[in-house]
């Protein structure tokens, strides 16, 4: 069996390019949590953070990142408490636990095995 080179050829320019959701899925706790390693955080503020600090090349949906804060709490990784904001609406607010911490930088070690093999595979284009 013989194999051709063919040049990939982007659809996208590489500038407007994102990231799609299945292929980040798995790594949401840990950008969510990174989120939290400063300081607590509410919803609509951590997905805007995810944004900025990709440079807009993702952009976490609204009902992925509440069920994703809602695995985390479950799991004991984040706390959710409640507080009056200037609007004196009551918004929830996260803050990430030691079990939290210790969970994130264990994603983090994995993120660098993964990355490792991926680049085995992955070639310039």
């Amino acid at each position: 069996m013989s194999y051709t080179h063919v040049k990939y050829t982007p659809t996208v320019e590489v500038n407007n390019m994102t990231i799609s959701s299945d292929i980040i899925r798995g790594y949401n706790d840990t950008i969510l949590l990174s989120t939290l390693l400063t300081g607590d955080s509410y919803g609509y503020e951590m997905a805007q953070m995810v944004e900025g600090i990709s440079e807009g090349k993702y952009r976490i949906k609204e009902t992925t990142l509440y069920s994703c804060m809602k695995r985390l709490e479950k799991n004991g990784y984040i706390e959710s408490y409640r507080l009056k904001d200037i609007s004196m609406k009551k918004r929830v607010y996260y803050h990430i636990t030691k079990k939290g911490i210790a969970y994130y930088y264990d994603k983090c070690k994995e993120w660098e095995l993964t990355r490792d093999v991926i680049n085995r595979f992955a070639k310039e284009l």
